[in-house]
């Protein structure tokens, strides 16, 4: 058992988990998004703190606001929301089993925090619905329409969803099948299937199908895709990876770095209000 142990040193905790500290963020609660690389901007935990508050800016985050924060991740954007934008009703959901023990011993607020997936929670998951839904660099890796669907049972009318996705440019448009295939297999690597995925116009289509409006979609990719990249080769690339948080964080690197290259997948920040 001890030989098991050992090894498990060596991988992961879950899909979804980084390294933070590798990546220089050493907070108890740390970030764990690609992040906003801006000119200047030198360190991960102000990249990704950049990323969400660029969100949040934009759908006017208030203190008044009710907010749920979907996969919250390490925590710091809990931090965030009630640091900086003074936000006192605050709820929060992470499949993370780690990452919400860690949470609730460090705050030790009424903060509540569910461990859950996000697509599954409905208008009994919470007491009250929403002013403001946020979920920060995660959402691509499901179904928008179920992401949608979850959202939408929770969040108050007129309420605002503010999240990150992934979307074809018309350069897809012109991939032959080996290509498509190829750019398939990339994308499940990093645990996102290209048939989820969807050209800027139908994008904008489902969203407002699934009873959204005033919907506002921002291409980031160069600030995400190539500043988390950059930031890799500048910083870390001399870096020995030492187990598999190290190699998946090298490989993210890359894999923005192709994608960002390519031209043919793109990173938004999409806003909307919800329908009446």
């Amino acid at each position: 058992m001890k030989w098991l142990q050992t090894l498990q040193q060596y991988f992961p905790k879950h899909k979804y988990a980084i390294d933070a500290k590798q990546l220089g963020d050493h907070a108890v609660l740390a970030w764990s998004n690609l992040g906003y690389w801006e000119d200047g901007q030198s360190s991960y935990p102000e990249a990704g703190q950049a990323l969400a508050m660029r969100l949040a800016d934009r759908l006017q985050l208030d203190a008044n606001d009710r907010v749920l924060d979907l996969g919250c991740g390490q925590g710091a954007s809990l931090l965030l929301w009630r640091q900086h934008y003074h936000v006192q009703q605050l709820c929060a959901v992470e499949l993370q089993v780690e990452c919400v023990q860690r949470i609730r011993h460090t705050l030790n607020s009424n903060i509540q925090i569910i461990q859950n997936s996000f697509l599954n929670l409905n208008s009994k998951t919470f007491s009250r619905p929403f002013d403001v839904v946020l979920c920060l660099d995660a959402a691509y890796h499901c179904d928008l329409n179920l992401f949608l669907r979850s959202t939408h049972f929770i969040l108050n009318s007129n309420g605002r969803i503010g999240f990150h996705y992934l979307m074809l440019s018309d350069a897809f448009l012109n991939l032959n099948r080996f290509e498509r295939l190829q750019l398939k297999m990339l994308l499940k690597a990093a645990d996102v299937h290209l048939g989820h995925l969807q050209l800027e116009a139908d994008l904008m289509h489902s969203i407002q199908a699934q009873g959204y409006q005033q919907i506002e979609m921002e291409d980031i990719s160069g600030a995400v895709f190539s500043g988390f990249s950059n930031y890799y080769h500048e910083h870390l690339a001399q870096n020995v990876a030492k187990n598999l948080d190290d190699l998946k964080i090298q490989m993210t690197a890359k894999l923005c770095q192709k994608l960002f290259e390519q031209g043919i997948v793109r990173y938004a920040q999409i806003t909307a209000i919800k329908d009446i």
